[in-house]
């Protein structure tokens, strides 16, 4: 055994010196995980979690927490290319038919998940202003498995515009949901200073990271469209498209403002200039799998089997699987119900909503790295830690049945619609 530690530290340091070889690796291992998942009739996107999993510090140890922070890149470009792909379903033609639609079902589905979560936690003795917090994570909802299952899938119709349209939206809801409710109950704590102007600042704020998000993804949008008008080639447009991608992501980082909202936006603004644009999404597509198998390799690897450690943490999150499924389930179904849209989207959308991962952690961290609770008091920094914590563990589930999950509610919608 001891050997076998020995050799595992060794392959751990060289993978760990190089970062091509760890993206080697991961791929790799990611590629026969996919495929063993594929065959006992799970979603490839399963295998590659697991893979990662097993190939972290939590298990195995090959991959280490600084090799997944070098390859931070990736993930990245990654939620780019999938921000993009659902922008450029956002066609005005669509939008004019179900546009309603898809806000209406969108803002039910998260506020019920919202309201659930926070009388779920509530009633489970947990602090209610860490029950508040809670629900505005759990409004989030993750669309890289969406994307990549229906990819997968091959499947279009009204069931996928829908879907696509309620997670462009529901992100954008989130963290302004998240904003006001922060301003809220931080005063509470008694932090000095706490979110200076209260809840019309932090809306204001936080309407404002939206706004110029979008007009970034406007602004990048119309350039490429502009540039790859006179691209000679498919490949030159491959070039000048990718370019334009990692260049609108790193604007939107440097600004601290949301890559997810600027590439969306990026993509309808390409697809609605001209239909010859589709030739900019179809030389991206061939690109794309071993950037989104390696997003979710990464994805596994952070993931940390020690938020399993605490009683308490443990069952706070099975409370906030449960209930936030069960507000994005009711929120979708009688936002569907009220907007008379088809039997299939009522029954199964919900279903596809249970995914959650980057957005939600990038909450949850901001407010243990918030100055609003640098100078709290120690039993409030702890509750932030054990927010934290529920977080991790609930996307720590999520990313493991999530796929499966959505790929359900998917291969149910969109059987149902023929």
């Amino acid at each position: 055994m001891q050997g076998l530690a020995t050799a595992i530290e060794r392959a751990a340091a060289v993978a760990d010196a190089s970062p091509v070889l760890s993206l080697g690796v991961l791929l790799l291992c990611g590629y026969f995980a996919g495929r063993l998942a594929g065959r006992i009739g799970l979603p490839s996107i399963t295998g590659y979690i697991v893979a990662g999993l097993v190939l972290s510090d939590s298990v195995a140890g090959l991959i280490s927490g600084h090799s997944t922070e070098r390859l931070q890149s990736v993930t990245e470009v990654a939620l780019a290319f999938i921000a993009i792909t659902i922008g450029g379903e956002f066609q005005l033609r669509k939008l004019r038919r179900s546009g309603a639609k898809i806000l209406v079902i969108t803002v039910l589905e998260a506020f019920l998940a919202f309201a659930v979560v926070s009388a779920a936690l509530s009633l489970l003795g947990v602090d209610s202003r860490f029950a508040l917090l809670l629900g505005g994570i759990a409004a989030a909802t993750a669309p890289a498995a969406t994307v990549v299952i229906v990819r997968e899938m091959k499947v279009r119709g009204e069931f996928v515009d829908v879907l696509y349209g309620v997670v462009a939206f529901d992100d954008a809801i989130a963290v302004l949901l998240f904003s006001v409710i922060l301003a809220m109950v931080s005063p509470q704590f008694g932090v000095a200073g706490a979110h200076h102007g209260g809840v019309l600042f932090a809306a204001a704020e936080a309407g404002a990271e939206i706004g110029l998000s979008l007009l970034l993804g406007v602004a990048g949008g119309a350039v490429l469209h502009l540039i790859s008008r006179r691209a000679p080639s498919d490949g030159a447009r491959l070039v000048v498209t990718v370019a334009a991608v990692f260049i609108v992501t790193a604007g939107a980082l440097a600004l601290e403002l949301s890559p997810l909202l600027a590439n969306m936006t990026f993509g309808a603004v390409l697809i609605n200039l001209s239909p010859a644009n589709r030739r900019l999404f179809a030389v991206l597509e061939p690109v794309t799998p071993p950037v989104f198998a390696l997003f979710f390799i990464l994805a596994g690897a952070e993931l940390q089997l020690s938020v399993f450690a605490e009683a308490a943490v443990v069952v706070y999150g099975l409370v906030y699987l449960a209930a936030r499924f069960a507000g994005k389930f009711a929120g979708a179904y009688f936002g569907a119900l009220a907007m008379r849209a088809p039997d299939n989207v009522r029954r199964f959308l919900g279903f596809c909503l249970f995914p959650q991962a980057g957005v939600a952690i990038g909450l949850a961290l901001f407010l243990q790295g918030s100055s609003i609770f640098a100078t709290a008091a120690a039993d409030v920094q702890r509750l932030v830690t054990q927010l934290v914590n529920v977080v991790l563990l609930s996307v720590f589930i999520n990313e493991l049945v999530g796929p499966s999950i959505s790929r359900f509610g998917l291969t149910r919608g969109v059987a149902a619609q023929r």
